[in-house]
């Protein structure tokens, strides 16, 4: 055998057979698999007077399946190393989970292992089934509270995306996308229909310092509506210029952020928080950085490393919800979100990507380098015909502004959406359109029902 390099993620070296070696084959199992080599100490090197046989090694099995549960039954076989003989004992990674060592639950992270919280239990055992939170019944909640508007904007808009086909009524469709299960409704029905405030929180903020609030704002309304009012709030937030030329005169709004990369970090917090945790989704506004917080740590055994490349395979903590925004065209697939982050980021030279896991959740942080970002608005803004800025803002009333940005962000969007999401009368709305519409700032494609705006 070649010496082990050392200790590692998959990888434990024992002196001898104690408890600690049934704790590392249960954290190995809990994770990705891993093998133990007993009869070395913590350098790898041979524990000199140490013997191992037929019996002793079937002993060490019995040992591990009788102290773990389920049973775990571990591959074991004596190697030859640097003369000497020692025992391994391997595991893979299992599909029933969590295994657990006299009551007590470990995972395994680079070369040590740790407990599992109540949350990773409960991950793991929902994975182990197949199951996923968001499938169970919503205490006390009723089609009533669910919000038919609502529900059929979704079901037209999953129609002509055209993923999925939706026929009949409002009740039936959601039962064939499980949401509904006989007269139980999901909690996953719940989150993206339900009507006033389902109960868990978006809280957004402008900081100058951490400590330091200007502006800040909670939000608790149904999942769709939350991803446009968290981009209407951080588009009201952050820096613009506009780019003027051609002729006709075109218009080209240069945002501080990519738009899209805000938008897709703000549907991985919402689709794949842990809505088990009693924890706000964060979002914080500073100068320079943005920062994501949602509680819940990375699902499915994904690594940090992983997430760094471009083929990492992730598992949707949120089944139902996640398909939900994925046949409405909001979500490409499973798996990407952070690619195509970085593939939007890829055309700001001087803007940083960083996540890390924290003890309650995971945390995303965009920045740039606030020197390098302001030289590159005032070269946009060098190309800008500040008098057509000007008057364009002068066309425009606050109400108008909203709209268009919101047209920007989902072209799809309704009457009714733009009603409840800038929080004036649908009366009001249609005038504006109208109004923007005369103006040539907007344009309809398609019909009333099924069609899209179009910016001009």
């Amino acid at each position: 055998m070649k010496r082990p390099l050392k200790e590692d993620a998959v990888t434990e070296f024992k002196s001898s057979f104690t408890d600690s070696v049934i704790e590392s084959l249960v954290a190995f199992a809990n994770t990705n698999g891993g093998r133990v080599f007993i009869g070395l100490n913590d350098k790898g090197e041979p524990v000199k007077g140490f013997t191992i046989g037929d019996e002793t090694m079937q002993k060490w099995v019995n040992e591990v399946k009788n102290k773990t549960q389920p049973s775990i039954i571990p591959d074991i076989k004596a190697l030859e190393f640097n003369g000497s003989l020692v025992g391994e004992l391997s595991v893979k990674k299992i599909p029933v989970k969590p295994v657990s060592f006299k009551g007590r639950y470990y995972k395994r992270i680079n070369n040590a292992n740790h407990h599992l919280s109540v949350t990773e239990i409960s991950d793991l055992n929902l994975q182990s089934l197949q199951v996923s939170w968001d499938s169970y019944p919503a205490q006390d909640i009723t089609f009533d509270d669910l919000d038919l508007i609502k529900i059929e904007s979704f079901i037209s808009k999953v129609n002509t995306i055209g993923r999925f086909k939706l026929i009949g009524k409002a009740l039936d469709s959601l039962k064939k996308l499980k949401l509904i299960k006989g007269s139980q409704i999901t909690n996953a029905a719940w989150l993206l229909f339900g009507k006033d405030n389902i109960g868990y929180n978006v809280h957004l903020g402008r900081l100058k310092t951490p400590t330091y609030i200007i502006d800040d704002r909670m939000l608790n309304t149904s999942l769709f509506e939350t991803v446009e009012n968290v981009m209407q709030y951080l588009i009201s937030q952050i820096k613009v210029a506009f780019e003027i030329k051609g002729m006709p005169t075109q218009r080209t709004e240069i945002f501080e952020y990519p738009i899209a990369a805000l938008r897709e970090i703000i549907l991985n917090s919402l689709i794949h928080r842990d809505y088990m945790s009693p924890v706000d989704v964060q979002i914080k506004i500073f100068d320079n950085r943005i920062t994501f917080f949602n509680p819940g740590s990375l699902y499915g055994g994904l690594t940090l490393q992983e997430l760094k490349g471009d083929n990492y395979q992730a598992y949707a903590r949120n089944k139902l919800i996640a398909e939900a925004f994925y046949l409405t065209g909001d979500i490409e697939k499973y798996g990407s979100g952070f690619l195509r982050i970085r593939q939007e980021i890829s055309t700001y030279p001087s803007m940083k990507l960083d996540f890390e896991e924290l003890p309650r959740g995971f945390l995303v942080t965009l920045s740039y380098t606030e020197q390098k970002i302001s030289t590159d608005v005032a070269n946009v803004n060098e190309n800008v015909n500040e008098n057509v800025h000007e008057n364009v803002n002068e066309k425009l009333s606050n109400s108008q502004k909203r709209i268009v940005n919101a047209m920007q962000l989902d072209k799809w969007v309704t009457i009714e959406e733009l009603s409840r999401t800038i929080g004036i009368a649908k009366t009001n709305i249609a005038r504006n359109v109208k109004k923007l519409i005369e103006k040539n700032i907007i344009k309809r494609i398609g019909p009333a029902n099924g069609g899209y705006w179009e910016i001009s």
